[in-house]
């Protein structure tokens, strides 16, 4: 198959295809007698291991790992040790990332309650208990420092 056929059963571009070939993800295609690039199901199957690293938010250089597993032979790209490392890794940034953003809700609800309360202004039975968790989410908010 040319270069069109290869790129649009893959979901991309044939400009996306060349600059992959350039970083050796995808091994050099044969050349037709006219001189034209002749691509195989191998090459389509390994485009669309990279697009599916790349939908899960994987990067370029870690979609290697996977690319080389299928190219040694192997029925799938991630049966091989650096691949399963690499998903080690992502696993341990999705799992601070999710950390980070359990943080940052707390602090905002926090801040909500906060600003609920001063915004209800006070009530008699629990005026008391308003300025508690007030002066409580105003403290831990001063104390924290900003997500990095």
């Amino acid at each position: 198959m040319r270069i069109g056929e290869l790129a649009e059963r893959a979901g991309t571009t044939t400009r996306t295809v060349r600059y992959y070939e350039s970083l050796g993800l995808l091994p050099p295609a044969d050349r037709a007698g006219n001189g034209y690039r002749s691509y195989d199901e191998e090459h389509v199957r390994l485009l669309d291991q990279i697009r599916t690293l790349q939908d899960f938010g994987f990067g370029l250089a870690e979609t290697r790992p996977f690319v080389e597993c299928l190219r040694a032979g192997h029925p799938a790209g991630d049966t091989c040790a650096a691949s399963l490392e690499v998903y080690r890794r992502k696993l341990a940034e999705l799992d601070a990332c999710a950390e980070r953003i359990q943080t940052v809700r707390a602090q905002v609800a926090a801040q909500l309650a906060r600003a609920e309360l001063e915004a209800a202004g006070p009530q008699e039975p629990m005026c008391e208990l308003a300025t508690a968790v007030t002066t409580a989410a105003g403290t831990a908010a001063a104390e924290r420092k900003p997500p990095t």
